[in-house]
Order: structure tokens, then C-alpha cells, then sequence
């Protein structure tokens, strides 16, 4: 069973940083497209960055491009969002995702606020 465990959330001002782990247990990293999602209170879930599994390049939300990373440690089974210039509109709860059609899986997922 695959499972993905999120961390490193919490409370920061805007203009701050903060990075996103998502570690998988149970399948093997590098054979799964790694994405994260948030979902403010009363929105839908949005996709904000997405890195396939064969080399190309992520893709990112036009709300975060230029602020934030995605990036991959297939030795590690971790999956990382690096998230610069925070600001308000950021607040969310974070959800990391393991596809491999026909197979999804999501996190539990982690809150990050953005105070103003």
C-alpha cells in the first residue's frame, strides 16, 4: 500500500519561505508523477506543480511560477516544494499526490498560513 506522508506547513509572514516534504512509502518514486495541490477554505482543490517521472520539465501553477520549486529525491522517496515570497493568497492546506494511472494516491496533507 502506497502511502505519502506531508510535513514541514506551519505559519509564516508574507514575504517568507518555507519547504514542503512528501515522503512515499511503499512504491518506488521515481516510476510516479509527483504533484502538489492546495485547497483554501471554500475553493476547490487546485493543482500547483506537477513533475512527471521521465525527466521532463514541472509544471507549475501561473499563481506560483517564479516562487516556488518542485523537485524529486528518488533515493530519498521525497518530494519537495520549495515555496519563496509567500503571500496571503498561499494559505491552504497542501496535498501531495503519486500518480501512475490507473493508481492515485494523496497525502494527508499539511497546512501552510501566510500572514499578512
Amino acid at each position: 500500500q502506497v502511502q505519502l506522508v506531508e510535513s514541514g506547513g506551519g505559519l509564516v509572514q508574507a514575504g517568507g519561505s518555507l519547504r514542503l516534504s512528501c515522503v512515499v512509502s511503499g512504491g518506488t518514486l521515481s516510476t510516479y508523477a509527483m504533484s502538489w495541490y492546495r485547497q483554501a477554505p471554500g475553493k476547490e482543490r487546485e493543482l500547483v506543480a506537477r513533475l512527471a517521472n521521465f525527466g521532463s520539465s514541472p509544471n507549475y501553477a501561473d499563481s506560483v511560477k517564479g516562487r516556488f520549486t518542485i523537485s524529486r529525491d528518488n533515493a530519498k522517496n521525497t518530494v519537495y516544494l520549495q515555496m519563496n515570497s509567500l503571500k496571503p493568497e498561499d494559505t491552504a492546506v497542501y496535498y501531495c499526490n503519486a500518480r501512475r494511472l490507473p493508481q492515485t494516491y494523496w497525502g494527508q496533507g499539511t497546512q501552510v498560513t501566510v500572514s499578512s
